[in-house]
């Protein structure tokens, strides 16, 4: 009941945004992780252990959360959550749980995290464009200009996707990489590449890409508004299933301050 009540005032919201203020007249979805710790219960160890590095009796049980946000309302659109550690718990495993929050034409902002061939096969798969930061791993060259296409190549098949999902993944993507100069003072990083699925480059400038890029870092001011200023940070609730109602009634207040504020 919470979760649906979440995300029908988010839904609401969203249906009802002046076309000013979307991008391109598009609906952009911000996307990230986080965690938050809880009570150190025999039940909360048992479904969300504690980090492996932290010995018996000095840690705490951790919740990795994955939040999709709405950029023009700022609303929780999507969560998911899971243990810190452990198979399928890290924050691309629980964005796949969230693809279906997402409609055919909208575009996902993320960090380089979540810039694998695989998350961004999906998201074209549902029509969904994605603007992220090349990851640190990918080879990247400008020879010819600071914005061009690219054409990346299916990799193998990764343990947890089977074989029928891995046959429907086009053998080749085709993408736009562009070189981003960030000139705002205090910002650490001088410079960045983005890729991105927006490759007419004619309705959607260098420029437009380096400004809605830019934004990204408005899901971090939200998600610490959630955890600081409306106490998520550290839960209260001593069960699993007490603390996934908390997390919900936390994501319920906020979605419902945002849309008087949209108001």
């Amino acid at each position: 009941l919470l979760q649906r009540a979440t995300y029908h005032v988010a839904d609401q919201a969203e249906t009802q945004v002046p076309e000013a203020w979307r991008w391109k007249r598009r609906h952009v979805h911000l996307i990230d992780g986080t965690t938050v710790s809880t009570p150190d219960t025999r039940a909360l160890q048992e479904e969300f252990p504690q980090p492996s590095a932290q010995k018996p009796g000095l840690g705490f049980p951790l919740i990795r959360l994955v939040v999709l946000m709405s950029l023009a309302t700022a609303m929780v659109q999507g969560l998911a959550m899971g243990p810190y550690a452990g198979k399928e718990t890290g924050e691309t495993a629980l964005l796949r749980q969230l693809l279906q929050r997402l409609k055919p034409d909208d575009v996902v902002l993320a960090d380089r995290y979540y810039c694998s061939y695989f998350k961004i096969a999906m998201l074209r798969e549902l029509g969904v464009d994605i603007v992220t930061r090349l990851h640190q791993c990918r080879p990247h060259d400008f020879q010819r200009g600071r914005d061009h296409l690219i054409t990346w190549t299916r990799p193998e098949r990764p343990d947890w996707m089977d074989q029928a999902t891995y046959d429907r993944m086009p053998t080749v993507l085709m993408l736009r990489e562009v070189h981003v100069q960030v000139n705002e003072p205090g910002f650490r990083v001088k410079s960045l590449i983005v890729v991105t699925t927006l490759t007419d480059a004619a309705a959607y400038t260098q420029d437009d890409i380096a400004e809605l890029y830019h934004q990204r870092w408005l899901v971090e001011l939200d998600i610490r508004v959630l955890k600081i200023t409306l106490n998520m940070d550290v839960l209260r609730c001593k069960t699993p299933a007490m603390v996934r109602k908390e997390i919900w009634c936390h994501l319920l207040a906020y979605n419902l301050l945002r849309g008087t504020m949209t108001e």
